[in-house]
């Protein structure tokens, strides 16, 4: 499946998978190297650079050279973004949903009426 093109997109098909969500809990305690991140996971080091490269496509890390070792740390940026997106739709839906929650009490209690 091709990698999604807008960013909020990218953001969320990047969530979606746990390994990457664990490397993300990991990284907002504090940056690791690609090495640390990798020692959880019973992985190959391609699986492991994947998993990063979607994360970084994502904007959701930062991979950096400290001397021989590369350095990744998280950026919340995207993360507030997806939140607010989150946020702003629930409102909708629950104001969706308060609205059938009427529709379906004004009908029972037609029904008890009759």
């Amino acid at each position: 499946m091709p990698a999604p093109a807008d960013p909020l997109s990218q953001v969320f098909h990047a969530l979606a998978d746990p390994t990457r969500r664990a490397m993300l809990e990991r990284l907002s305690r504090e940056s690791a190297t690609v090495g640390e991140l990798s020692e959880p996971f019973d992985m190959s080091r391609p699986a492991i650079s994947q998993h990063l490269r979607v994360l970084e496509r994502a904007g959701l890390i930062e991979r950096t050279t400290r001397a021989q070792w590369r350095v990744c740390t998280i950026r919340p940026e995207p993360l507030d973004r997806a939140t607010a997106w989150v946020e702003e739709n629930r409102a909708l839906w629950t104001a969706q949903f308060d609205r059938l929650d009427d529709v379906l009490r004004r009908l029972q209690e037609g029904d008890s009426d009759a």
